[in-house]
């Protein structure tokens, strides 16, 4: 596995500004090695964790819940409520509004949804979405201009969008999406690229988005960042993780 630079840790700056670490992690409804996928988690520190594919059916609740627990998070919202997405965060966060939004049902497809939240960290604040776009084309790139309008409805000057996009960046919906937000990975390449599959990852369809007043400072797959092995990678969900240090100015 190859080592990478550490990234910055957490930290509130004396301007105001804040540096957080976002993790985005699509985790195949926690049916493979939780204790696994708890591990990664917890290795990367992070502040705010962006969920794709929680637990939404039986006892959905109790798995989030426990997945938060042993990543010393906490649940911040969404899983069946939102059709998937969910959010993690840590106590340093303080959260200002949660809001689920169930997106319009394509026939013969399952249902998508958006996790969202705004939050504050010291004296920045930051909307926040987590999604899982779908598989086919045209409902793809119809909820990516969803996507853009439900972040303009959470009435931030920053955001971060995490997500398991099913395209790669030259695909016509990333593009729509990458048109007015850095995409993290290009900003500041750190780590590995590709997110999937484990055990060959060959693409990318996982990213870290954000708004162009947030300064990026590493974002990729965290290999070899410390307590993160190969085996964890491997064992915890058919998808690889992308982590992200920002530095989020202070509210206006």
């Amino acid at each position: 596995m190859a080592t990478s630079p550490l990234l910055p840790d957490s930290r509130n700056e004396s301007d105001g500004s804040a540096v957080i670490r976002v993790l985005s992690y699509n985790v195949r409804s926690m049916r493979d090695d939780t204790g696994a996928l708890a591990r990664v988690v917890r290795a990367c520190a992070p502040d705010l964790v962006l969920l794709q594919e929680a637990p939404r059916f039986f006892r959905w609740r109790k798995k989030l819940a426990r997945l938060a627990s042993e990543s010393e998070m906490v649940t911040l919202t969404g899983g069946a409520t939102a059709a998937g997405p969910a959010m993690l965060c840590s106590l340093r966060a303080t959260v200002e509004r949660t809001e689920d939004v169930l997106l319009p049902l394509t026939p013969g497809l399952h249902r998508r949804g958006f996790a969202t939240a705004v939050v504050r960290f010291g004296g920045a604040r930051l909307g926040v979405l987590s999604c899982h776009l779908g598989l086919r084309h045209d409902e793809r790139y119809e909820h990516g201009g969803l996507l853009l309008d439900r972040l303009a409805a959470l009435g931030t000057e920053h955001a971060v969008v995490g997500g398991d996009f099913n395209e790669r960046p030259d695909g016509r919906t990333f593009r729509r999406l990458a048109d007015g937000l850095q995409d993290c990975w290009a900003a500041a390449p750190w780590g590995g690229e590709y997110t999937f599959t484990p055990g060959h990852p060959h693409q990318r369809i996982d990213a870290i988005l954000a708004t162009k007043g947030i300064e990026v400072l590493g974002c990729g797959v965290p290999l070899g960042h410390p307590g993160v092995t190969d085996a964890d990678l491997r064992a915890a969900t058919d998808h690889l993780p992308v982590l992200a240090a920002l530095r989020v100015p202070a509210a206006g």
